[in-house]
């Protein structure tokens, strides 16, 4: 399989955040936020493997700035490394102000994506080739990151697990 850089499965999805996506705060529901951000990783996840692809994890999703009816979200998201079927998709979102234009980092996450066959069974995936120093970053902590998203789902050891230093 051909090896591609994160920057052929960069995604955006831009929406505005309206009254019914809003809880009784006027802030955008949290729920609303994960399907949107699953929907980016999904395509982005698409757009690496050209297959379907099912969500396998939800991890390390922050909350820092609540997202206000009437602004304008934007997800980022891209694969950040492949494994043998798995990709790990980095998310970004950021919430703009209008009409100040003001832009902020709302959240960041990482979500796991298995690409599928026909028959719902898993299949190898391309490896990714990170070009730029964030690309390279994220592709060297992302061996960490799938260890501790094994390790919490009772599926690796955690004497096994290759990047952690255990006493």
């Amino acid at each position: 399989m051909e090896p591609k850089p994160p920057q052929a499965s960069f995604t955006v999805l831009t929406e505005m955040i309206f009254p019914n996506h809003a809880n009784a705060l006027g802030t955008l529901m949290g729920g609303q936020l994960l399907y949107w951000m699953d929907v980016a990783a999904a395509i982005a996840a698409y757009r690496h493997s050209q297959r379907i692809c099912v969500t396998a994890a939800v991890d390390y999703v922050s909350f820092r700035s609540p997202i206000r009816v009437g602004e304008l979200l934007t997800i980022e998201a891209y694969v950040t490394r492949a494994f043998h079927t798995s990709m790990e998709v980095y998310l970004k979102v950021f919430a703009q102000a209008l009409p100040s234009n003001e832009k902020r980092l709302s959240n960041e996450a990482y979500y796991t994506f298995v690409a599928i066959d026909q028959s719902g069974c898993p299949i190898p995936v391309p490896p990714v080739v990170p070009e730029t120093e964030e690309e390279k970053r994220q592709y060297e902590e992302s061996l960490r990151r799938r260890e501790m998203r094994l390790i919490a789902a009772g599926k690796l050891d955690p004497a096994a697990a290759s990047t952690l230093k255990l006493k």
